[in-house]
């Protein structure tokens, strides 16, 4: 008897085996992307990104290369989802600021982590919720974030 259990076994994990890869591979080969911000990822371009809305969505509020002292009373305190498509290497980390003039509470969107879909869940570095508080930015490297990075 213990030797048909372990002949069932043996065959359930090769039959098993021979279905999940080819289940990957069906999956690698798609072409579907995500909702909002995967949808809105492309190649990096240098810009950086923010909207309205969760996921990348509403009204877009800015897309620049470069720094921002103040965004404006159009975007001042809207963000609610952020990208950064700029490039790696030097200074490849956006960094978000409470205040105009890159002041107040700051976190950072890291080259490697895209985008951050939902800032309500994110705080600057003084503790201050990043959703609906940014008022400027400007490209940083890894080690001028305060240690706040957004996720």
């Amino acid at each position: 008897m213990r030797k048909f259990t372990v002949t069932a076994a043996l065959l359930g994990l090769t039959a098993l085996g021979a279905v999940v890869p080819a289940a990957t591979a069906q999956a690698a080969e798609s072409t579907v992307t995500g909702p909002g911000c995967n949808s809105k990822w492309g190649p990096r371009n240098g810009n950086m990104y923010a909207w309205q809305d969760l996921d990348c969505t509403g009204t877009q509020l800015i897309a620049t290369p470069g720094n921002s002292a103040n965004w404006g009373a159009a975007a001042n305190d809207k963000a609610t989802s952020v990208m950064n498509r700029g490039f790696v290497g030097s200074l490849d980390h956006v960094a978000f600021y409470q205040n105009d003039l890159h002041r107040g509470g700051v976190a950072c969107l890291a080259p490697g982590e895209l985008y951050a879909d939902n800032l309500t869940d994110n705080r600057f570095n003084n503790g201050v919720i990043v959703n609906d508080n940014i008022t400027s930015h400007r490209w940083v490297n890894r080690g001028d974030c305060g240690g706040a990075f957004l996720t």
